[in-house]
């Protein structure tokens, strides 16, 4: 930053300094066409606490059932699953269908877990097209860190709405993904639109 003169002081000493900003082109950088979109948010989720592996309160997926359902982000309980919203989604109304139990893999669930786990993926679909009528879904589940689990050690879903041209630049150029709804109001209009049958 430069100064440069301006008028005189309330003391009638001399001119104050009046700051002029110098254009950015003045400072050493490298030309790569991109603007920046600054995310600091997303720091929350760099350095917060990783998952622990072992069952409890470090677990992210053993502690939501304990909250309120608006404190604990859960559209759905059910007898053995429940349906969260994704704290760091791929898109708005991203959620995850888990077993209260904390197992890892798929396999591992029972009869009555796999029947509802399934269920309630099903029903996670449906409130979805009631509440905002995605074009397409991605359903699926990371088994193992290799694999891409970002909480390896407690299984679930990932139910994921898609519209068309919600792929962009933004994540691929960015790291960055545009999301415009709060998932406070995405949980809520779930929980709406959530079928009774």
């Amino acid at each position: 930053m430069t100064t440069q003169g301006s008028g005189p002081t309330p003391t009638g000493g001399s001119p104050a300094p009046e700051p002029t900003l110098e254009p950015a082109t003045a400072f050493a950088r490298v030309e790569d066409g991109f603007e920046r979109l600054w995310t600091p948010h997303r720091m929350a989720y760099i350095l917060g606490d990783r998952p622990t592996a072992e069952a409890g309160h470090g677990c992210p997926f053993c502690a939501a059932p304990g909250k309120t359902d608006a404190e604990g982000l859960i559209v759905h309980r059910g007898e053995h699953c429940y349906v969260v919203m994704n704290l760091f989604p791929y898109n708005p109304g991203h959620v995850l269908v888990c077993p209260y139990r904390h197992v890892s893999l798929y396999v591992d669930l029972t009869d009555d877990e796999t029947a509802e786990f399934t269920a309630l993926t099903k029903q996670a679909v449906r409130a979805l097209q009631a509440a905002s009528e995605p074009h397409g879904y991605n359903l699926g589940m990371n088994q193992g860190a290799v694999a891409g689990a970002g909480v390896a050690a407690h299984l679930h879903q990932h139910v994921v709405p898609r519209w068309s041209g919600d792929s962009n630049f933004l994540p691929i150029v960015g790291q960055t993904k545009a999301l415009p709804v709060l998932l406070e109001d995405t949980r809520a209009r779930l929980v709406d639109a959530w079928p009774t049958d």
